[in-house]
């Protein structure tokens, strides 16, 4: 029985067809290895593979997994890293995207992953192909184009649903938008969605070259500094730039704020629960200008977050809201009245 070739979508990028794969001694592996995999376990029903069109795709053992190796450290999910890969070449699919490494500890309630072990590096005669060469160029100016940035208090905290609504409410203003979601662990769908509801370029750090944002800082802002040049390229009247995660996790939230600077015209807090609101505020040392996502979905959570943290909230959810949202952006980026 010959085995499927399954390239997930961490392989975007890259033209990966005409290559090998070769087992490489492990003094020679690294953060966005392109590596493949083979399905050692029967997958749960709930485990899948992102395809690099974003779809969902069912494997089975002896199917074989194209991905790279990196590190995840999600609050409510999962944490691992390729570096705690055992000498059995035991490892995961760690997102669907193809995040590949061992886990080392599990929420109860998060998603099977898919269960692998390494068969070699995608390899070009003796040179490994890794993620970093098939990313977007540097650029030669300063990042310029304003940004509305949305962070939050923890992964799964409306962030993307508010990146989506947000895009079209300032594609409704007729403006160009780039949708980005610059740190985080592997996973196209999410911005897949953002130029879903209209963004006319989307990126994330995949295009950057990276797998996960989970790596030194030096390597991220090489990264992240790509990202931005190739979001001033697209021309945007506006960036909509998703720190995935929280920023205070080990995803360089932190640096990548750093690096948009006074282009941050708006910041928007997901949080999941009122408290963490003042617990956002105070670590991360920064005052939103609104706060959305689940701690928004009753009057209790809105009130409680007004009570405790005086500042501005929206139910994104609710359409009622929407005229007040575009209110808050046109005043944010001095749009004017419609």
């Amino acid at each position: 029985m010959t085995s499927k070739l399954i390239p997930a979508s961490v392989t975007r990028i890259a033209r990966l067809s005409d290559h090998e794969i070769q087992p490489l001694p492990r003094d020679q592996w690294d953060a966005g290895d392109y590596v493949v995999g083979e399905v050692s376990e029967p997958p749960a029903p709930t485990a899948f593979v992102e395809l690099a069109s974003g779809r969902l795709a069912n494997v089975d053992v002896g199917d074989r997994i194209v991905g790279a190796f990196g590190a995840r450290f999600a609050t409510l999910e999962s944490t691992g890293s390729w570096e705690y890969i055992g000498d059995d070449g035991r490892m995961s699919a760690m997102t669907s995207a193809g995040l590949f490494g061992a886990v080392t500890s599990r929420s109860p309630f998060g998603l099977d992953h898919v269960r692998l072990r390494y068969v070699g590096h995608v390899v070009s005669g003796s040179t490994k192909r890794t993620m970093s060469e098939w990313a977007v160029p540097p650029g030669d100016t300063p990042f310029a184009t304003p940004c509305l940035l949305i962070v939050g208090s923890s992964m799964s905290a409306g962030k993307t649903q508010s990146a989506r609504i947000i895009i079209r409410r300032l594609k409704q203003m007729g403006l160009r938008v780039v949708g980005v979601k610059l740190t985080g662990a592997g996973r196209y769908r999410d911005i897949l969605s953002m130029g879903d509801a209209g963004a006319d370029v989307i990126l994330d750090f995949v295009d950057g070259g990276l797998p996960s944002t989970v790596c030194p800082e030096g390597r991220f802002r090489e990264a992240a500094g790509r990202v931005l040049a190739e979001v001033d390229r697209a021309q945007a009247d506006i960036v909509v730039v998703e720190a995935g995660a929280s920023p205070l996790e080990p995803y360089n939230g932190d640096t990548a704020t750093a690096m948009l600077g006074d282009n941050i015209k708006m910041t928007l807090l997901c949080a999941s629960d009122p408290y963490s609101v003042v617990g956002m505020m105070t670590a991360f040392k920064r005052t939103p200008d609104l706060v959305a996502g689940i701690a928004c979905n009753t009057d209790a959570g809105q009130q409680l977050i007004h009570k405790l943290a005086g500042v501005e909230t929206l139910r994104l959810i609710d359409r009622s809201s929407y005229p007040a949202l575009d209110a808050i952006l046109r005043r944010q980026f001095s749009l004017g009245k419609a």
